[in-house]
């Protein structure tokens, strides 16, 4: 008998875990390895994705599950073991990213929608076969001079429901996952702009699934939190930025949703679980929040590594002390005095 979708979206954000986004395309991985002096090759990237999931106390004790690319989902570890089954020996699930990217949306400069719903029927039930019980997709909002536009929004929105309802008929969970950026190329607003149109964002996206039918029971939100653009001249405190982002969160997320995964976006690993900390001390909520870092989660513990296999055990390490960090952030007891007795 199938797993239930309201089930496995409640494993998704069990207490104390969250999700590891190992979905790098292979474009941005190779990026990463190039700043570590790393050839971005089929095994290199293989034998990095194998050495996370092999962290046996951070995989078993923090992390809930995993995003994968399309290459990652099919590959196997060096001993054979597809990776999908090196993650479900953790406890942890395995997730796909299923969007195609972000692409010029026509008749709008600077402003993209994300692509991927041609064949995203059929792609979803091969995944499913493969083992993925959750997808992920990402909107892409940008704030600029006269942007974002309704358009933008409106379509990014559109997209993000038929997709989730996409998921939902393959009894897979979908992440939705609408990023107000921080960073691009004119991000110097300050954080009550982040917050007017972040709410707009929010309030359409769910407008959209409503109207698409999708069960909010069986989703998680990954959104972004309100943070002033990284060119911003108007600082926030940490405290600002939690307020605000449970603020907004309140307006707009209907409680039925189970739970809400944070992207990191551009924030350093100390912000992203400083903040994720913040915001669970405001509780109670009326949904379980999370992490589902990447960079975030993964920087220290790739720079240590550096595809080298003695370099193997100090870079679990380096994962460990990360994904512990965000464990207790997730429950609100994170303080500086902790990131810096467990370092």
């Amino acid at each position: 008998m199938a797993e239930r979708l309201e089930d496995i979206a409640a494993r998704m954000v069990a207490k104390g875990k969250g999700l590891l986004a190992a979905d790098e395309s292979t474009g941005t991985i190779g990026k990463r390895f190039k700043a570590i002096g790393l050839e971005s090759t089929a095994d290199s990237r293989r034998d990095y994705r194998e050495m996370l999931f092999r962290t046996d106390e951070a995989m078993r004790n923090y992390v809930s599950g995993v995003i994968l690319y399309d290459e990652t989902i099919r590959q196997k570890a060096a001993d054979g073991t597809p990776l999908v089954k090196l993650i479900e020996a953790a406890g942890a699930v395995p997730g796909i990213k299923v969007d195609t990217g972000a692409k010029p949306l026509a008749l709008r400069p600077g402003e993209t929608v994300t692509e991927g719903l041609d064949g995203l029927r059929e792609r979803l039930a091969e995944y499913y076969e493969i083992g993925a019980r959750f997808a992920k997709w990402r909107a892409v909002i940008d704030i600029g001079p006269g942007r974002p536009s309704h358009d933008c929004i409106n379509a990014n929105a559109h997209a993000l429901a038929r997709y989730a309802a996409l998921c939902q008929e393959a009894g897979i969970v979908p992440i939705v996952e609408p990023e107000v950026m921080m960073d691009g190329p004119d991000a110097d607003h300050d954080i009550d702009t982040c917050y007017k149109i972040t709410e707009w964002t929010l309030k359409t996206v769910f407008q959209e699934l409503y109207y698409a039918g999708v069960s909010l029971e069986g989703m998680v939100l990954k959104p972004n939190m309100v943070v002033p653009g990284s060119k911003s001249q108007k600082a926030a405190s940490p405290e600002e930025v939690a307020e605000k982002t449970v603020r907004v969160l309140k307006n707009c997320v209907p409680s039925a949703v189970p739970g809400i995964a944070f992207l990191s976006g551009g924030q350093s690993e100390v912000a992203a679980t400083q903040h994720l900390s913040l915001i669970n001390q405001l509780g109670p909520l009326p949904w379980a929040v999370t992490f589902s870092y990447g960079r975030a989660l993964q920087a220290a513990a790739l720079e240590t590594w550096a595809g080298k296999p003695e370099n193997v055990a100090a870079a679990e390490r380096a994962l460990l002390h990360r994904a512990h960090m965000n464990s207790l952030a997730a429950t609100g007891a994170w303080t500086t005095d902790l990131e810096k007795k467990a370092a």
